[in-house]
C-alpha cells in the first residue's frame, strides 16, 4: 500500500492555490474580456478562470508529475494515484459581477477518499485547509467553532441553486419548506466557501445539489474536520445528489426537510 505523506500534499495544495489566487486578486473589479458560457447563459467562464487554471496547474506539474489532475475548466489528466480537483474560481459570477465572494478550492484525493483540501479566499487572506486525518485550520491555526444552540429554528443554513430555471424552481420549493423551520437561508454562490464557512460557524448548515465533485471536496473535508457531519444527498423528485453538512444534532431534521417526499 502506497504512504502519503498528508502534510506534504497539503503543502503542495497551499501553493498552488496561492498562485491561482494571485491570478483572481489581479484581475477583480476590472472588465473580463472573452466571457463565454458552458452549460446555459447564466453559467459563465471568464479569463480569470482559465488563467488561475493554469497558475494552478503549473504548481502542481513542478511538484507531483505523476499525478492526475481533475479541474473545472481544463478537464482530466494523467492517471496517477493521487487525483487533484481543481476550481480555480469558485463563485465565477460573483466574480465578474464584482461580488467579493469568491475563491480557489483545491483537494486531492486516492482510492481511499480526500487526503488534503484547500479553500483559500484571496480578497479576505483567509486560507481554510484540513488533511485526512488532521485538524481543520485557518491561516493555520485551528478551527474553533462557537457554541450554537442545537435547535433547528435558530439556525442559519446556507445553500445554493442550479444554473438550470426549472431545477431552480424545484429547489425554491424546498426553500419554502424549509424558512419557517430555520431562523434564516444564506445564498453566497460558492459552495467551497459555503463549506469552509461552516466549518468555522459562520453558518450552521449547508445543503447543495447538483454539484461537482471540484466545488466541494475540499470544503467537505474541512468541514467534516472541523467536527460536522457531512453526507450525501440522494438523487429525489428529479434532482440531482448532492451534500449535506450540519451539526450531528440538526443533520437528520435537516435532512428531513431537504430531501424532498
Amino acid at each position: 500500500m502506497t504512504v502519503f505523506d498528508e502534510s506534504e500534499l497539503l503543502e503542495v495544495a497551499v501553493r498552488a492555490a496561492q498562485a491561482g489566487a494571485r491570478e483572481l486578486s489581479a484581475r477583480f473589479g476590472r472588465p473580463q474580456d472573452g466571457v463565454q458560457t458552458k452549460s446555459g447563459p447564466t453559467d459563465p467562464v471568464s479569463e480569470a478562470d482559465l488563467a488561475a487554471e493554469a497558475a494552478i496547474r503549473r504548481v502542481l506539474s513542478e511538484c507531483r508529475p505523476g499525478d492526475a489532475i481533475l479541474a473545472e475548466e481544463g478537464g482530466a489528466s494523467g492517471d496517477g494515484d493521487i487525483r487533484w480537483l481543481v476550481d480555480p474560481l469558485d463563485g465565477t459570477v460573483n466574480f465578474l459581477f464584482g461580488i467579493p465572494a469568491f475563491a480557489v478550492s483545491i483537494a486531492c484525493e486516492n482510492a481511499e477518499g480526500t487526503l488534503a483540501g484547500v479553500v483559500l479566499d484571496p480578497l479576505r487572506d483567509e486560507c481554510f485547509a484540513a488533511t485526512r486525518t488532521g485538524a481543520s485550520t485557518l491561516n493555520g491555526e485551528p478551527l474553533s467553532r462557537p457554541e450554537r444552540s442545537n435547535k433547528l429554528e435558530l439556525a442559519i443554513v446556507a445553500t445554493g441553486f442550479a444554473y438550470d430555471a426549472q431545477v431552480r424552481e424545484r429547489q425554491g420549493r424546498v426553500v419554502g419548506r424549509l424558512l419557517p423551520r430555520v431562523a434564516n437561508i444564506r445564498r453566497v454562490g460558492a459552495a467551497a466557501l459555503d463549506l469552509a464557512w461552516c466549518a468555522c460557524g459562520r453558518f450552521d448548515a449547508y445543503y447543495e445539489r447538483g454539484l461537482n465533485p471540484w466545488d466541494t471536496a475540499a470544503g467537505a473535508l474541512i468541514a467534516s474536520r472541523a467536527g460536522l457531519v457531512v453526507r450525501e444527498l440522494p438523487v429525489a423528485a428529479l434532482e440531482p445528489p448532492g451534500v449535506i453538512a450540519a451539526p450531528s444534532e440538526l443533520i437528520d431534521e435537516l435532512m428531513a426537510l431537504v430531501v424532498e417526499p
